[in-house]
């Protein structure tokens, strides 16, 4: 810069005409404001792309944390008001509206978690999981998956052989209310039923949580950790320091599978069984009250059990399409989650359970004709709607056919079976191993089926509940060789034959008998109302030498309104899990009444509850859900468990609340009672 002034200062010196010193003056100048411009240029380049999102995630992040200061700063009751300016005055809690009617805790009841929601924690474990003893691994806030979550995945896995702890490892479920009132912080699970029980005088001496390690058989729960001993020997105590009361059971989901495996195992004699006698049920439980029960299996469960995916991860899988499949940081995301979660053998006790019988064939299935379109929105009252009134769409489809749990192709799902040509993937021979070097595998079962299985099960085209026994078997021979022995899916020609004394039948009511207990109470209770996976339209994935072979197609799709079809998941009536045909059926026909089923005639109950979404934010999950998991702080639900629980029969509630097709679904399946 010294330099340029004094050579302009030189410049101007030597020219005399005034006018040329001028523009010499103006020439210079220009000169350097275009070099200082340039300047605050290069300066401003220097702000980078990197630099805005960190300017932008740390405004989110002091916005969020501002908003949640204020939000615990101030007093509980400005949200509550908040929400009632916008939605009305809201209700009162079951069990407020319930003390204010003068009932109080009478029966000790017992809850029976279900799959997932009950807490796991490391008792046990390798190296790598130094520093976590007692810590969750399963519940919670769930940090160590983020932390080492391949460590985490070693630990939740269970021996891939035997069905249980892998050598070193020891995970076992929490104890305590504890262990299922939370599934994360914030999202409750029996918290909400807990809250109001207490309302009306329960507290923990009057509740107890059947705590169990969910990922095990049921049968092997007894083995290792003698947990069905312990339901029996609390129940037991129970009923005898509450003056002989006997319980309400209150299973969830996977838990109304593993209670009815505790039913007869409690009456059936030692070792195998607990030695209670046929008359323990009956001098021990008042009703069984099942939320949201899995009877007869969910279509859902195949699709987990087959390529690791329902519907939320097949979208997943087309938003991003490969990110799930391929090595992400090293963490082959579904090819670990299903290496691990073929290891928990409790996994199998929910493949549909009757076979073709219950579910439907090729060409014919109970739900036929079901209409996926809009429904009428129901006013907020309990009044049970009348079918005739539904309102029903010109475009409703009527080709469905929820028989084919999974057809390859849409056209397969579609075509009458007469069209559809087949090969036997039974008799096929697996070709050679998948694995290679460049994939970064995990080892799952389908890189032993090489092409040749993988071609031979895509070419049988179609499956009924009948075949998708086999085609497990086929694709993962180490699990069903597991399940086969732990859990069975037929129909009992003669329940007096001494095989279904074996403990593996157990859990499926079409072939087990009730206990003998005329007095005790038996309920269906779940949502409706809601697109629940029944079937699927599955394709080859095109990376599947380094990915899981086969995914649900999520282009097939229905352009109708009515369609059932979307994203390649056919849908029918039910919580969001499990259809309405298993959740319903047993309660609507096979045990209604004295059946070879329920012998001694132990009466039957079904309450639906329609769904009815939240209106805005501020509901939170609301509380007229029907979800799965989401019933479970619906007001109407708690306020009939309530009222069971203090002394109530199920006639006294109103007996069957109905607002599906359950009935009409039920007269179609012609089974032997």
């Amino acid at each position: 810069m010294s330099m340029l002034r004094r050579r302009k200062a030189s410049e101007i010196e030597q020219t005399s005409n005034l006018g040329d010193r001028k523009e010499i003056e103006s020439k210079f100048d220009g000169n350097e404001k275009e070099k200082e411009k340039e300047k605050v240029k290069k300066k401003k380049k220097k702000w980078s792309c990197i630099n805005s999102c960190c300017w932008f995630i740390g405004c989110i992040c002091s916005i969020w944390w501002f908003l949640l200061f204020l939000y615990n700063a101030m007093p509980a009751s400005i949200p509550q008001y908040v929400t009632e300016a916008i939605t009305g005055p809201l209700p009162d809690p079951p069990g407020v509206k319930l003390q204010k009617e003068g009932l109080r805790a009478k029966h000790p009841v017992v809850f029976v978690p279900g799959i997932v929601t009950g807490g796991l924690e490391l008792w046990e474990g390798h190296q790598c999981a130094d520093g976590l003893f007692r810590k969750r691994l399963w519940g919670g806030t769930f940090g160590e998956v983020y932390k080492r979550p391949l460590c985490w995945v070693e630990h939740m896995s269970l021996d891939n052989e035997t069905g249980l702890d892998p050598p070193g490892i020891r995970v076992r479920p929490v104890p305590g209310l504890v262990a299922a009132d939370y599934f994360a912080p914030g999202y409750f699970v029996w918290a909400v039923l807990i809250a109001n029980l207490a309302r009306i005088g329960y507290e923990e001496k009057t509740m107890y949580m059947a705590s169990y390690d969910w990922r095990l058989s049921f049968q092997n729960t007894e083995v290792r950790d003698q947990t069905l001993s312990r339901i029996k020997s609390n129940i037991e105590l129970m009923v005898a320091t509450n003056g002989g009361k006997k319980v309400v059971v209150i299973p969830h989901s996977m838990g109304v599978l593993y209670f009815l495996h505790f039913m007869k195992w409690v009456e059936s004699p030692a070792p195998m069984g607990g030695g209670g006698g046929s008359d323990w049920c009956a001098k021990h439980i008042k009703a069984v009250m099942n939320i949201g029960g899995p009877f007869l299996g969910a279509p859902k469960a195949v699709s987990g059990l087959f390529s690791s995916e329902a519907r939320d991860i097949a979208v997943a899988r087309a938003i991003a399409p490969g990110v799930l499949d391929k090595d992400v940081f090293g963490f082959q995301t579904l090819q670990h989650v299903m290496r691990m979660t073929r290891t928990w053998d409790s996994t199998m006790s929910m493949i549909p359970k009757g076979g073709d019988t219950i579910w439907g064939t090729l060409d014919w299935s109970p739900e036929e004709g079901y209409n996926c379109g809009p429904k009428k929105q129901r006013s907020n009252d309990t009044q049970v709607p009348d079918h005739n009134n539904t309102e029903s769409l010109d475009c409703q489809v009527k080709s469905v056919n929820y028989g084919r749990i999974i057809s390859f192709g849409k056209d397969v799902a579609k075509a009458h079976s007469s069209k559809i040509e087949r090969i036997d993937f039974r008799g096929a021979v697996k070709g050679n191993s998948l694995a290679n070097m460049t994939c970064h595998d995990v080892w799952i079962e389908y890189h032993d089926m090489g092409w040749g299985g993988i071609k031979a099960v895509a070419d049988y085209k179609v499956y009924t509940a009948g075949s998708i026994l086999d085609l497990l078997h086929f694709v993962a021979p180490k699990m069903m060789k597991r399940g086969g022995a732990q859990f069975s899916y037929g129909i009992a020609d003669n329940l007096d034959d001494p095989k279904y004394k074996h403990y593996k039948y157990w859990s499926n009511p079409l072939e087990t008998k009730l206990p003998y207990a005329p007095d005790m109470e038996i309920y269906s209770m779940y949502g409706v109302g809601i697109p629940t996976e029944r079937a699927y339209v599955y394709k080859l994935n095109p990376a599947a030498e380094c990915c899981i072979p086969f995914q649900i197609d999520t282009s097939a799709e229905d352009e109708n309104a009515g369609s059932c079809l979307k994203g390649g998941v056919f849908s029918v009536d039910g919580d969001e899990t499990v259809p309405v045909l298993s959740a319903g059926f047993m309660c609507a026909k096979a045990w209604r009444g004295k059946t070879r089923f329920n012998p001694s005639g132990i009466r039957t109950f079904i309450r639906e509850y329609d769904h009815a979404p939240p209106a805005n934010l501020l509901e939170g999950r609301g509380t007229q859900s029907g979800a799965h998991v989401d019933i479970m702080g619906n007001f109407a639900l708690i306020e009939d468990i309530i009222r069971v629980a203090a002394g109530a029969t199920g006639e006294e509630l109103g007996g069957d609340q109905v607002y599906s097709d359950i009935f009409k679904w039920s007269e179609k399946i012609n089974l032997q009672l």
